[in-house]
């Protein structure tokens, strides 16, 4: 077996080692983005409904960008390890290795504003604002 079919093979085992957890929790009963009185005719019912609503929207959101900035991580780090002598893969590693890090900061520094905002809006000084309701 080749390099190449060995980085490929080992690639489609990670994923479906990542994968399969979250597919077999699904039956369990994972809270949904959507909350279930949202799901009625007409909507979310109340206010609180849609602060669940956000709240859920951006745990989803951040839980979706750690993961991607480690599998980013990983293979920035793959590349740094792999190509010492290769100038030119070397400084791409290094290149993502910052746009990631770059890319978690705005992330968190958005979700910090939106919290912010939040808080604003609702009057919560010590209270996460979802908790409000």
């Amino acid at each position: 077996m080749s390099f190449k079919h060995t980085v490929r093979f080992v690639a489609v085992l990670l994923l479906v080692v990542a994968i399969a957890p979250s597919v077999t929790l699904a039956a369990t009963g994972i809270p949904t983005i959507v909350p279930s009185e949202c799901n009625q005719t007409g909507g979310c019912p109340s206010v609180c409904s849609l602060a669940q609503l956000a709240q859920n929207i951006l745990n989803a959101a951040i839980y979706l960008a750690v993961v991607m900035s480690a599998v980013l991580f990983a293979w920035a780090g793959f590349l740094y390890l792999t190509n010492v002598a290769n100038a030119g893969q070397h400084e791409r590693a290094v290149e993502t290795f910052k746009n990631v890090a770059i890319g978690l900061v705005i992330i968190v520094a958005g979700w910090l504003v939106v919290d912010i905002v939040m808080r604003t809006f609702v009057g919560a000084s010590v209270l996460p604002w979802n908790a409000i309701c």
